[in-house]
């Protein structure tokens, strides 16, 4: 069974929320394309959406075509506007919720739908978790920082509070933050560097600021291995325990980095077949799951071709392409019928 945990969504149509004429907030119309939407917001930003990011039909079409048995869909990042007022990112964020519900309702076998909430309001978010429950839909996606606001901090100690008190699965997406001109303006520079950047940021927080010790069952999850992550923990590892390779310490004190980080989930979404080797070796295989992105990005031909590649044991690679992502969800996988694989992984 093969589940891609990390694909994306947009309605087929969304009206702005915002009030301030030079911040309306993200909206979808139609362009040039009968079989395409166009999503803009207000740093001008136009992107072509194809019909599998809102149309049932064609993502069900586009599973069975790549040989994928369900996806765990969410928000396009581009919908998670935190610069929004409260009151309208809660509105924004009810109507996309609402879009993703009667979308997964074409199959619920197939399509497991994550909500989104206003975390520039943490009040409201926090509350929203529950209404995001009784929709049905299985986790909630947030970026990796709320308008540069680092997601450790205290103002979201409700927000945190709460997830962990409903078991809401959180999936936190790698979201470039202003870096002070650090890095130039360009495609590679930011959609590359500075997402993984942010990415390890917001994850070094999570793991450093006492957050996860304080929150022992939160179920977190993130996007693209956490960025540059990976690679920093054995030094923070070092700097705890004075060791290398993790052999036993006599001066690190609570629990360690390490411990701290493989408590929770990793997209495998990393390009390489060592970056992805690395990851799985790092942080156990049991922490890592399948993503794509797709259809903002094309999905490997076969999709997970890469991790198929690396000749991992048949319970390591099963634990990876389906066991993980329903662990993350907290839920059974539902029986398939007519998907690309069954149950046990064989060719139906």
């Amino acid at each position: 069974m093969l589940v891609d945990m990390h694909a994306h969504v947009i309605p087929g149509a969304l009206e702005p929320v915002g009030a301030s004429e030079d911040h309306r907030g993200p909206r979808i119309g139609p362009c040039d394309d009968p079989n395409a939407r166009l999503l803009e917001n207000d740093r001008g930003m136009q992107f072509k959406a194809i019909d599998a990011f809102y149309s049932a039909e064609r993502r069900l079409e586009e599973l069975e075509r790549s040989g994928v048995d369900a996806e765990v869909v969410s928000p396009m990042p581009p919908l998670l506007d935190y610069g929004l007022s409260g009151p309208e990112g809660l509105e924004l964020s009810r109507r996309v919720n609402e879009f993703i519900v009667s979308l997964c309702d074409a199959d619920p076998r197939r399509l497991h739908g994550m909500g989104m909430v206003p975390m520039q309001a943490p009040d409201l978010a926090a509350a929203e978790l529950a209404r995001v429950r009784e929709l049905g839909l299985v986790a909630v996606e947030i970026a990796s920082n709320v308008v540069g606001r680092a997601l450790h901090g205290s103002e979201f100690d409700e927000f945190w509070a709460e997830a962990e008190r409903l078991d809401m699965p959180v999936f936190i997406h790698a979201m470039p933050a202003d870096f002070a001109g650090r890095l130039p303006a360009g495609l590679i520079p930011i959609a590359a560097f500075a997402v993984g950047a942010d990415a390890l940021l917001a994850c070094a927080g999570i793991i450093t600021s006492g957050l996860a010790e304080r929150h022992p069952r939160l179920r977190l999850a993130f996007s693209h291995g956490a960025g540059g992550f990976p690679m920093m923990l054995p030094r923070a590892m070092y700097f705890w325990g004075k060791t290398w390779n993790e052999e036993p310490s006599d001066s690190g004190e609570g629990l360690s980095p390490a411990e701290l980080t493989r408590r929770f989930y990793y997209d495998g979404l990393v390009f390489d077949h060592r970056a992805l080797r690395f990851l799985i070796d790092l942080v156990g295989h049991r922490q890592v799951l399948v993503g794509s992105d797709f259809p903002a990005m094309p999905r490997e031909d076969p999709c997970a071709r890469t991790l198929r590649s690396l000749d991992l044991p048949p319970d390591v690679l099963e634990d990876i392409t389906w066991h993980n992502t329903f662990r993350f969800l907290g839920s059974e996988a539902p029986q398939l019928v007519g998907a690309a694989t069954s149950m046990t992984g064989e060719t139906q």
